[in-house]
């Protein structure tokens, strides 16, 4: 009967050991446990975020059409019926008097014309419309985002320092690993 206690008793103090040592788990080689937080600090980044805004208003347009400044084609007549003349007055017999009134007229129209157009060869006309005008600018501001978390925990009456990307709130879990020295 001494035996059966005592075995009862060994096999007691095996399974009880773990719930002893703290509430450490043992799971394929290493040891689990939870620390209490005592300090969380914000890891932040400063990041721009650009919103577009676009601003759109009615402006009046000038344009510009180019025009012939004369439309009238009486120094082109004026000056081939002068150029005929003296061509005919020119020309000595029937012959030389229908060839230099022919050359006469082209040669008076042709000059005719560029007196007529000098000085004023062409000009412009302004018309207006109304055109949509638009322009995209970016409201821009700062935020700091929170990258992650700097953690001091403490174990065993001794505090540690941890990076964690998520918040950890009153206590973390912790890897126990045990060497010998």
């Amino acid at each position: 009967m001494k035996i059966k206690t005592l075995a009862v008793a060994a096999l007691s103090v095996t399974l009880a050991t773990p719930a002893l040592a703290g509430g450490r788990h043992h799971r394929g080689g290493a040891e689990y446990d939870y620390a209490k937080v005592v300090d969380v600090e914000p890891i932040t980044k400063s990041v721009e975020h650009r919103t577009p805004r676009e601003s759109c208003w009615t402006e009046q347009v000038r344009h510009e059409a180019p025009r012939q400044s004369s439309d009238s084609y009486t120094g082109t007549i004026l000056g081939g019926v002068i150029g005929g003349a003296i061509g005919n007055a020119v020309g000595h017999k029937k012959r030389n008097k229908q060839v230099g009134t022919a050359v006469g007229a082209i040669l008076g129209a042709s000059i005719g014309h560029d007196i007529s157009n000098r000085g004023s060869t062409s000009y412009s006309q302004s018309y207006y419309t109304n055109e949509r005008r638009c322009e995209t600018t970016y409201d821009v501001e700062y935020v700091q985002e929170t990258m992650g978390y700097w953690v001091t925990y403490k174990y065993q009456g001794r505090e540690y320092r941890t990076r964690m990307d998520q918040y950890p709130g009153d206590r973390i879990r912790i890897r126990v690993t045990v060497e010998p020295a």
